[in-house]
């Protein structure tokens, strides 16, 4: 096993790589990292390319002369950040897994600190970039959901999204991410009932080239947080949430249709043109239709695995049996 694997999900990063690489390595090559392994140390940089159109993956091919330890996946188009990050975690061989961005915004040298504290018997540290040196229209998005996820899933960390963290082998082995869920990886991981924390890390102005989020990731964002709320709570009792829903719909129109009903033979009042037993039989039909849905899905939460959907271009200094792995 290695020490240290390091993964790198990019897309379009050309500019950065050169600059990038050399200063991972330099982290890499730092004797307060080292110190945190039993020697031999060793250790390796998984690039996983998500789809550049710049050349980004021949650029790194060129990086790799004189560093046997990069690696590179690449994609055939861009799939997300969350796919490339499975694909890496799929890859990664290390004792201890750390992910970083490749567009210099996140210092390498703070993947010491993270293994250190990872040592101290966490299986995720995730970085806190409390002094953010992004535009506002990133910044305040950044704590409207950092706030929305702490209080609805009860972790009590400052920056679920930072991309600078540090698993533990068994947690990076035991993820299974999808959609745009590397957002809330902190909550699955707390929900499998490991150790989460949090460190304060630095952060970088952009040096090179724009963000390749726009406004579209706040809305799969609020999808994925309401799919991560349903499977940290209701993932093997589906029925339990569903059930709920079903009990209250069809309550509330077994009671409004039985008033109807009352008025139409205790008082003589017309019920088939009334609005509201309508609206009755429209709860009826709902209260049934969720407990369906909730038997079903308790029919399905044990039978469903998911294999990784990605198709790769390429790959670069990986054994056969990872590349087999990735394939599967």
């Amino acid at each position: 096993m290695t020490s240290l694997s390091v993964i790198v999900p990019l897309y379009n990063e050309q500019e950065s790589l050169p600059e990038f690489c050399d200063s991972l390595f330099a982290a890499l090559a730092s004797a307060e990292l080292r110190r945190c392994f039993e020697a031999p140390f060793s250790f390796e940089v998984i690039m996983v390319d998500d789809g550049s159109t710049d050349g980004s993956d021949l650029l790194i091919g060129e990086l790799m002369a004189g560093r046997p330890e990069l690696r590179l996946v690449s994609f055939r188009r861009n799939y997300g950040k969350t796919e490339a990050l499975s694909a890496g975690f799929r890859a990664a061989s290390g004792e201890v897994v750390v992910t970083i961005d490749a567009d210099m915004q996140d210092d390498p040298t703070e993947i010491a600190p993270l293994v250190m504290k990872i040592r101290e018997g966490y299986d995720l540290v995730s970085g806190w970039k409390r002094e953010r040196n992004d535009p506002v229209s990133k910044t305040v998005p950044s704590k409207l959901f950092n706030l929305t996820t702490r209080l609805f899933s009860g972790i009590a960390l400052h920056d679920f999204n930072c991309g600078l963290k540090a698993y533990s082998r068994e947690l990076a082995s035991a993820l299974d991410l999808h959609g745009e869920m590397h957002r809330y990886i902190p909550v699955l991981a707390q929900w499998k009932g490991f150790r989460v924390t949090e460190i304060p890390v630095r952060h970088h102005a952009r040096k090179y080239g724009t963000s390749k989020y726009g406004v579209a990731r706040f809305f799969a964002g609020l999808f994925d947080f309401l799919s991560v709320m349903f499977i940290t709570r209701y993932l093997k009792r589906p029925m339990h949430f569903f059930g709920m829903m079903s009990l209250g719909s069809f309550f509330f129109g077994f009671c409004i249709s039985l008033y109807v009903t009352i008025e139409k033979y205790m008082f003589d009042k017309p019920a088939g043109n009334r609005p509201i037993l309508f609206l009755g039989i429209l709860l009826i039909i709902l209260g049934v239709q969720f407990f369906s849905t909730g038997l079903v899905g308790e029919l399905l939460s044990t039978r469903t695995t998911r294999q990784g959907g990605w198709s790769i271009r390429r790959t670069e200094n990986l054994p056969d049996e990872i590349i087999d792995k990735l394939s599967d």
